[in-house]
C-alpha cells in the first residue's frame, strides 16, 4: 500500500545473532494463535518487522494468547507488548512482561470472571491497574538490579480478557503504551484507544474510519458498576504513559482489533490499508490462520516495524 513498494524485502533475510550459551533466547521470526470460544473467534499474530528482518534484529514484539479455567467460566487473555527500540534484550523485557501479567490474570481469574459476568467495571478498571502495576514494578526491580535505566528496561503492554460464556459479551481492554484498539462495525473502522486515565467507556470520541461521521461514544453507561475499590493503584510505567481500561459489549457482526503501534500507526497513517483490512476481515467467517497472517503483514511504504495483531470475530 502507499504511493510507492515498501523500503525493504516482504520476506525474511538475515536471521538474528545467537548466543551458544543461551539458545532459549531466541525469538521465531512469527507466531500464529488461534481459538474459538462462544461466540467469538480468535486470530492472532507477531511478526519481525522488515527492517529488523533486514538488518537480523530479534523481533520486539511479545504475543501470549493463554485460557485460564474450563468451561463457561474460562477467560482467555491476550497480551502483547512491545520493548523499547534500539534497546539490547528489549525482545526478552516484552516477553517477561506478558508472563507476569499473565500470572497475574491467571491467579486472580475467579474474581476477574466474576466481575466481567457481572459488569462490575469500577473494580475491574481498579483491580487491572494495580496488577499492571505490579508487573512494572518488577520491571523496574529487575533494571535495578542490572544496573540499567528504567526507561530502557521497559515495553509497553496491551491485554484483551474475553469471558468463554456465549451468553456474556463484554470485552476488557487495558494496557500502558503504544498501540491501537479498533473496532470495524458495519464496514467502518472505529477508533476506540481510551484516553490516558479514563476508566470506563464514557466519554471522549470514537472516531471513525472509512469516510463517515465520527461515531459518538454515549453519554451515560447503561449498566453503572458499583464504586472502585478505593485503594491506591502503583504508577503503572511512567516511561510509557498512564493506565488505559476500557470495557465494552460486543454486538454480532463486530471485530476488535488489538495491534501494537507497528500495526496501528499505518492503520490510521493510510487509508488504503484500512480499507483494504475492512473488505478482508469485515466478513462473517473469519479468515483461517494462514490467511490472517497474509492481511496481517501487508506492507505499507515508511512502515516497517513489528507487527501483532489480535482479532476477535463475534458470531
Amino acid at each position: 500500500m502507499g504511493d510507492e513498494p515498501p523500503t525493504y524485502e516482504a520476506e525474511p533475510t538475515t536471521l538474528p545473532v545467537a548466543d551458544p550459551e543461551d539458545l532459549r533466547d531466541l525469538v521465531p521470526d512469527t507466531v500464529l494463535e488461534g481459538a474459538r470460544y462462544g461466540t467469538l473467534t480468535l486470530r492472532a499474530v507477531s511478526l519481525r518487522g522488515d527492517a529488523a528482518r533486514y538488518r537480523g534484529e530479534p523481533r520486539r514484539d511479545a504475543l501470549l494468547a493463554v485460557r485460564f479455567g474450563t468451561g463457561d467460566s474460562a477467560l482467555i487473555l491476550i497480551a502483547v507488548a512491545t520493548g523499547q527500540r534500539a534497546v539490547p534484550g528489549a525482545h526478552r523485557v516484552a516477553r517477561e512482561l506478558c508472563e507476569w501479567i499473565a500470572g497475574a490474570v491467571g491467579s486472580n481469574q475467579q474474581r476477574l470472571t466474576e466481575d466481567i459476568h457481572t459488569a462490575n467495571r469500577g473494580a475491574l478498571s481498579s483491580g487491572l491497574n494495580r496488577l499492571t502495576g505490579r508487573a512494572y514494578g518488577r520491571l523496574r526491580a529487575g533494571a535495578t538490579v542490572r544496573g540499567l535505566a528504567p526507561a530502557d528496561h521497559t515495553a509497553s503492554l496491551r491485554c484483551l480478557l474475553l469471558p468463554a460464556h456465549p451468553a456474556c459479551r463484554t470485552r476488557v481492554f487495558f494496557g500502558v503504551g503504544d498501540g491501537g484498539l479498533f473496532r470495524l462495525r458495519d464496514g467502518v473502522w472505529q477508533d476506540l484507544e481510551p484516553e490516558g486515565g479514563e476508566r470506563d467507556t464514557v466519554g471522549g470520541p470514537v472516531l471513525g474510519y472509512g469516510g463517515r461521521p465520527p461515531v459518538q461514544r454515549p453519554s451515560h453507561d447503561p449498566n453503572p458498576s458499583r464504586e472502585p475499590n478505593p485503594d491506591p493503584a502503583p504508577d503503572p510505567a511512567p516511561a510509557h504513559g498512564p493506565f488505559r481500561f476500557r470495557a465494552s459489549v460486543a454486538r454480532p457482526g463486530d471485530t476488535l482489533l488489538l495491534c501494537s503501534a507497528g500495526l496501528a500507526d499505518p492503520l490510521r497513517g493510510e487509508a488504503a490499508l484500512a480499507g483494504r483490512l475492512a473488505e478482508r476481515w469485515g466478513t462473517a467467517e473469519p479468515p483461517g490462520l494462514a490467511a490472517f497472517l497474509a492481511d496481517a503483514q501487508t506492507g505499507v511504504k515508511g512502515y516497517s516495524d513489528d507487527r501483532t495483531a489480535a482479532a476477535v470475530w463475534e458470531a
